[in-house]
């Protein structure tokens, strides 16, 4: 007679089967994942050590070919159309300052979630990433929509003010300081995105220039105000423009407006390298390498208050190494080369080079960010409504996993810093002149290299945030 082992208890057998059913469902939860969930990872899945090289050998057969030469490629414009003046800048100004006025009450009073309240998404998607982009192909669009100036020209009007205080003679250095302390909010404080904070910071901003503006004039936010002095170089390697003196709509090589520029004081110098070291260390704070370098799991971030030391040491030493490379670059160039390859002249290429970083850099914020900014113009009060004329949608970040268009971005991203690097030898060559011996520009050549190196390095390592 066979044995037959014991049946299980009901109990025990309804047990076993509840773990293995909850087994089975945990695994349909989503939980933590030891990977990079964000677009750099779909991009590593792409040969980028082959776009590096190539786009580092040619950056540098551009330079060598340019400077054995002699010369570079003549840069021209013509006009195309003579556009009148239909709306006043006064107006324009005027109702984007209303517009201002009205997203801070929103940020105050409306919805504290980020992505549902267009204090957060106007500012961060329209203001610095869709105005900045718009000037680098249709020249300084910031002028129209300037909340500063109506204002100013009205109150030093009821004022009857003529004159400064002197301002003006601080060049660029109040616009450097404004461009470090937005830095510095956006990429190190603890909440850049919260709407009530980001309306406080930008209200108080707007008073402090305002009043500034109100003492000096208008004329000193083009060297005063960090988003008009950028704004204003960004634009200046837009293929067009209107010229401002006889408003004629110009068509050129892009980096025509900058050969026509006075070579930059040591003021607009700084400037021009803090906004490079900015995006540099925007791009460098969520990578492992420096994840590694501050102590930090990359797979478990503590958060941004408790690597607020950290980050502002980085910032800070990334403009510094940055001013550093360049200004010895410069001086090594001139000590081959001659006195015309100075800072003041060979800084006005590296403005190609920060338009092309600020495009690449932020391209997938603004597919995606972007989205939500329309909803929200759509439907501001989340009632249903359809403001712009726009179907109800959902916003989507699949095309972040689609492998047909994460090349395609990437190859966007790729082309406007290898554009923006060979744009800037060109320049280069052209603004220190024919007769500066060819073997100066072996230096800087060594560091455009470097930089797109970098710059495309960044665009494609893993991520944590």
């Amino acid at each position: 007679m066979r044995h037959r082992a014991p049946k299980p208890s009901s109990g025990v057998a309804n047990a076993v089967a509840l773990l293995v059913k909850s087994g089975l469902c945990l695994q349909l939860l989503p939980g933590m994942a030891l990977a990079c969930a964000l677009p750099p990872s779909v991009i590593l899945t792409l040969p980028s050590g082959h776009y590096i090289a190539a786009a580092a050998v040619t950056v540098a057969v551009t330079a060598l070919l340019g400077s054995m030469a002699q010369h570079a490629p003549s840069l021209g414009a013509r006009a195309i159309w003579q556009r009148p003046v239909r709306v006043p800048v006064s107006i324009t100004s005027y109702l984007s300052f209303l517009c201002f006025l009205g997203l801070v009450l929103v940020g105050f009073l409306g919805a504290r979630d980020p992505m549902h309240n267009l204090m957060t998404l106007v500012f961060w998607t329209v203001v610095w990433i869709a105005i900045p982009l718009a000037s680098m192909l249709l020249g300084n669009v910031w002028q129209v929509f300037n909340p500063w100036i109506a204002p100013i020209r009205i109150m030093r009007t009821l004022l009857g003010r003529t004159g400064g205080i002197g301002l003006s003679r601080l060049g660029h250095w109040p616009a450097v300081l404004g461009y470090a302390g937005f830095a510095w909010f956006q990429m190190v404080s603890l909440a850049p995105d919260d709407p009530a904070v980001l309306a406080t910071v930008a209200l108080a901003y707007w008073l402090v220039i305002f009043g500034l503006g109100v003492l000096e004039g208008e004329d000193w936010l083009e060297r005063g105000e960090f988003l008009t002095v950028l704004m204003g170089f960004l634009a200046k390697v837009a293929p067009l423009w209107v010229d401002p003196v006889d408003r004629h709509l110009m068509l050129g090589t892009p980096g025509t407006q900058v050969l026509q520029m006075k070579p930059l004081d040591a003021s607009a110098v700084a400037f021009v390298t803090l906004a490079l070291s900015a995006l540099t260390f925007d791009g460098l704070m969520e990578t492992f390498w420096w994840h590694s370098v501050i102590g930090e799991n990359p797979l478990e971030p503590t958060g941004r208050s408790a690597v607020m030391v950290q980050n502002t040491l980085g910032l800070v030493g990334t403009w510094a190494l940055t001013s550093a490379l360049i200004h010895l670059t410069i001086r090594m160039g001139g000590m081959i080369g001659g006195a015309r390859f100075a800072p003041g002249p060979v800084m006005l290429s590296f403005l190609a080079i920060a338009a092309g970083y600020h495009a690449a850099h932020y391209l997938v914020t603004l597919l995606t960010a972007g989205q939500y900014t329309i909803a929200a113009l759509n439907d501001p009060l989340f009632r249903g409504d359809s403001l712009l004329g726009l179907p109800a949608f959902y916003v989507s970040f699949g095309f972040l996993t689609d492998t047909r268009i994460m090349p395609l971005i990437y190859a966007a991203q790729f082309m406007a810093i290898l554009g923006a690097h060979v744009l800037a030898v060109f320049l280069a060559l052209r603004l220190v002149g024919p007769e500066t011996r060819a073997i100066a520009h072996l230096p800087m050549t060594g560091l455009m290299v470097a930089y797109t190196i970098l710059g495309l390095w960044l665009l494609s390592t893993a991520r944590t945030g």
